[in-house]
């Protein structure tokens, strides 16, 4: 296959935040590996990055694997190229209370959601440190910070990340390195997930409002690959105002999740019987789930604070004029009472 862009590694591309960025990036001309256990999801993914313009290159692994993983970077070295950037974005989760988990449920949510990060994040390095340039980007939550009930192993594992991202981060910078990892933290984002996660809840599972379209997160993954010295983004003004909330009232979120937390991730209807789960086996191995989740109706296109974490500069200048202008008025008023 001929190189007419980048190379662009993506974990998880088969639906949701991984397929929405592989259209992404492919609209850019680049050409997209796409790695994920469904088959029929990655054949869907890989006719929509075409159809955008891009080369798809598609490789069913398992991202808990790393022998796998680390096998998939080496094929698409010498298949495609050297991977310019590597986008870690697939996970499992199983939507319960912890009591109710077994240990065999929390281990594997942990080797996919989070050491899938490492062992991709592993294969990228391991090429890129050759070139000394390269990309890596780890699609969290705002659940990196703040973990809510009935999701355990997934907070934990994104709080893992984090921690993990923040190290290799520091580590890249002591060595002066030209590879560069940063991670975007996403809001509730309609993605086949509640469709195809293991849930032992008695209601259809679903993201805590404000809700946003994986095309929203996509566009964030694809701002961060090309601006990926920023050691963050967030995206949507709930994953901000959790943040916030969590550095300054932990406790007092606490009691509003233990009261709020239950209720909002489900919806009134109950959970269909025959739902797959996708935590041992792909659910979209047979069936194209697709890009979104089952709430289009509720879910937004666009996030203002998006465009606020991507232009820092201009909110500063902003808020400091403004505040420059109301001491100002302050002074004056002041000089012509005197």
């Amino acid at each position: 296959m001929d190189r007419t862009g980048r190379i662009v590694v993506i974990t998880g591309a088969s639906g949701g935040i991984g397929r929405a960025s592989a259209i992404a990036f492919a609209r850019q001309g680049d050409v997209v590996a796409l790695l994920a256990r469904g088959e029929a999801g990655l054949a869907g993914a890989a006719r929509e990055v075409e159809a955008a313009g891009g080369k798809a290159w598609t490789l069913g692994v398992d991202v808990a694997d790393a022998e796998a993983v680390g096998a998939a970077a080496e094929r698409i070295e010498s298949e495609l190229g050297p991977i310019d950037i590597w986008v870690n974005v697939a996970f499992t989760s199983v939507f319960s209370p912890f009591s109710e988990m077994r240990p065999d449920e929390f281990k594997r949510v942990t080797e996919v959601s989070y050491l899938g990060y490492v062992y991709g994040t592993m294969a990228a390095l391991k090429h890129m440190r050759t070139r000394n340039r390269g990309v890596i980007v780890h699609v969290g939550s705002a659940l990196a910070y703040r973990g809510i009930p009935l999701q355990s192993a997934y907070c934990g594992s994104k709080h893992a990340i984090q921690g993990f991202n923040e190290s290799l981060r520091c580590e890249l910078l002591h060595d002066a390195s030209g590879i560069h990892t940063t991670m975007v933290q996403m809001p509730a984002v309609n993605t086949p997930q509640f469709s195809w996660v293991l849930s032992k809840l008695p209601r259809q599972a679903q993201p805590v409002p404000p809700i946003y379209q994986p095309e929203v997160a996509a566009k964030a993954v694809v701002y961060a690959a090309d601006h990926p010295k920023r050691r963050e983004y967030w995206v949507g003004g709930s994953t901000m105002g959790t943040l916030i909330a969590n550095a300054l009232v932990p406790g007092l979120l606490d009691r509003y999740l233990a009261k709020s937390g239950f209720k909002s991730q489900q919806t009134p209807d109950p959970k269909k019987p025959d739902q797959p789960a996708n935590l041992w086996e792909p659910a979209d191995a047979d069936r194209d789930f697709g890009t979104h989740g089952i709430f289009d109706s509720r879910s937004s296109t666009r996030s203002m604070q998006l465009w606020a974490s991507q232009h820092h500069g201009a909110v500063s200048a902003t808020v400091a004029g403004f505040f420059a202008a109301a001491i100002t008025g302050v002074i004056l008023s002041r000089g012509a009472q005197r």
